[in-house]
Order: structure tokens, then sequence, then C-alpha cells
């Protein structure tokens, strides 16, 4: 088949945008060939049990999956009952991004929180942990938390300890979405560990596309008390993949050495040189502080539209003119220097 893009292009709308890291798509390569069992009977999910376990904790269970909202919903899921609600912030992604994916299959009320900067604290979870035993009221029994968030902050451990000692204080479990959790580890820089099993979280959706797999995430129980019925609900939420080794391959090479955290390194890195390399630039206010791969800023009315005839990148704010320039594994810095070029070009007028 002929190639259908120009692969020097770069965009600074997602993470998503970018293509698969090469050492994972060797992974995949190196697992293919030959016959494996199905549905995660596989050597190479055998070994991703070894890995995450070597990251998380010895009793962790993982359960590999195709996407994140899918992680997500399958997750709660099990975590919660039918009658149950679970609180999040109200940027989360299962909030705005997941098209009522836990209302719809899952059947889960959220319960969201507005928050100042992406991230809940104690305070912000009683504004929705009350109602026990209201049979008027879905019942609040799991918060979802984002690390690093959709604002682009990044919870420290000390954060994160407070929170889940509070919410289990509560009754309440706590589910972490962490599509960008290596980037988050690489900010603080910390282990995994240290901002899953050691804070306190119960349930963490692993996040392996935004930072260089070609599909494929990972639920990872690290209370295996906090679920229920997980196996039945990845097959049922068609989650359950039948060459399973494929997804679990790639894991297994973004896990085993340092892959994951010289790629999340990386992009961080670029966001913070795109912060430095617009920050001096007339009437470009950078809006939030960039602690993971993210940078929010507003330009002049009609910059970024002019900026976007040349690269994408994604409002975030209508009202307020925000904008979201993302990071990648593979962005470097001859596109953040062009890119910041584009915009003083546009500024500019020219």
């Amino acid at each position: 088949m002929a190639r259908l893009h120009d692969p020097s292009a770069r965009s600074f709308a997602s993470d998503n945008y970018a293509g698969a890291h090469p050492e994972l798509v060797d992974a995949i390569a190196d697992a293919n060939g030959g016959h494996q069992p199905a549905y995660g009977a596989d050597a190479y999910t055998a070994r991703l049990r070894e890995v995450v376990a070597g990251h998380f904790g010895a009793q962790a269970e993982v359960f590999p999956v195709f996407n994140g909202t899918g992680a997500n919903v399958v997750s709660l899921q099990a975590m919660v009952p039918r009658w149950g609600a679970v609180i999040c912030a109200e940027t989360a992604h299962v909030n705005t991004d997941e098209n009522g994916a836990c209302e719809r299959v899952a059947g889960i009320k959220l319960l969201p929180v507005a928050t100042p900067d992406g991230k809940l604290t104690p305070e912000l979870l009683d504004r929705q942990a009350w109602g026990h035993g209201d049979v008027h009221r879905a019942q609040p029994l799991a918060a979802t938390i984002t690390q690093s968030s959709e604002l682009g902050t990044v919870y420290t451990v000390d954060e994160l300890m407070t929170l889940t000692r509070h919410a289990h204080d509560l009754e309440m479990l706590v589910h972490l979405d962490g599509a960008r959790l290596a980037n988050a580890a690489s900010s603080l820089d910390v282990s995994l560990r240290a901002i899953t099993t050691d804070a306190g979280v119960d349930v963490v959706s692993f996040g392996g596309t935004k930072n260089g797999m070609l599909f494929g995430e990972a639920i990872v129980v690290l209370d295996p008390a906090a679920v229920s019925g997980i196996e039945f609900l990845r097959k049922g939420g068609m989650q359950l993949a039948s060459k399973m080794r494929f997804v679990s391959a790639q894991l297994v090479a973004l896990l085993e050495g340092d892959l994951w955290l010289r790629s999340a390194r990386h992009a961080n890195a670029m966001a913070r040189r795109l912060r430095d390399g617009v920050a001096t630039l007339p009437g470009v206010v950078v809006t939030r502080p960039v602690e993971a791969n993210a940078v929010f800023a507003t330009l002049p009315a009609g910059v970024a539209d002019r900026v976007r005839e040349h690269v994408p990148f994604y409002d975030w704010d209508l009202n307020t003119g925000e904008v979201r320039w993302m990071c990648a594994f593979d962005t470097t810095d001859g596109d953040v220097d062009a890119f910041v070029d584009t915009i003083r070009a546009a500024l500019d007028g020219s």
C-alpha cells in the first residue's frame, strides 16, 4: 500500500497524533509468527504480569484492554455496584470526552466537581460525598482522579496520599485514570509505584497509547479486593483481545526497561521548551503551570486560526480563547522551534 501521509508533518493537537515508537513496533514484530494461545494465555501476557508486579507490587493484577475509555469503564464498573456513583473533577476525561460511556455502558452516575486546576482535594471530594443511605441519591462509592490531569497539572505524592486516605475514611475506593501516568512520574521524578500503590490508589487505568504504543492500555488492579468480576466485565465490555499477545508485548517493551520513562521525560521536556519559546512573544500568555507534556495559552484574536493553517492544535475554552498544545515522545527541538516561529509570524501578520 502506498503511504498516504507526510511522515515529516507534526502537530501539537494531541499526543495521540504521534505514530508508534519504533521499539514498540519491533515488539509487535517480535511477538508475531507462529501460534500462541488466545485471550491472554500467551507467553507475553504472562511476562507482563511479572513486569507489572515489579513496578506496582506483587499483589498487582493486570488486564490488557484496547483503549483508555474501555479501561476506565471496566475499572469503574468492577469497583462500583449499579446503585453507586463516582466523584470526578468536572474536567475529567470520563466526564467530558468519553461520550457518556460510564453512564451508558456501566450505568454509573458521575458526580462532577469544579476544580481550579483539574485536581480533586479532600475538601472538593466532600462537596459530593454525601447522601449515604439516602435512596433518592446515587451512592458516592468511589472517586476517579487523573494523573496527569486534563489541565496538565500533576498530583504530588503527598496530595495523592491525603486524598486517598480521606476517600478511604469515607469508605470510598479510588480509581486513577493514568492515560499520562508516565508523564506524571517523570515530572515528579518518582517511580510508578510511588504515585499509585504506595499512595493508596486501588485501581489504575495505565496509559500506553499516548506514550508511544500503537494501540492498547492496561487495567492494573492494585487492591484485588476493590474489584469484582473484572474478567467477565472486560469480556462483556468488548475489551478482551483475542490476540492479546500484541497488546501485552508492547506493554512489556514499554515497562520492562526505561522506555516508558524516556518517552515521557522527552515529551515533558518538549513542553517546557515550548513554554519557554512562547513566553516572550507579545500577546501570548501561558495560562497554566507546565508540569507534564501540555501547554495551555491564550493568543490575540484571530492568531490561533492563522497558526492552525500550518500546524494543527485544539481550542480548549472558546469563551476565553485558551488553546492547548500537546507534545509527544517524537516531538523534536526543531518541531518546537518551528512552531514558535510560526506563532511569531502569525502575530506579525505575515
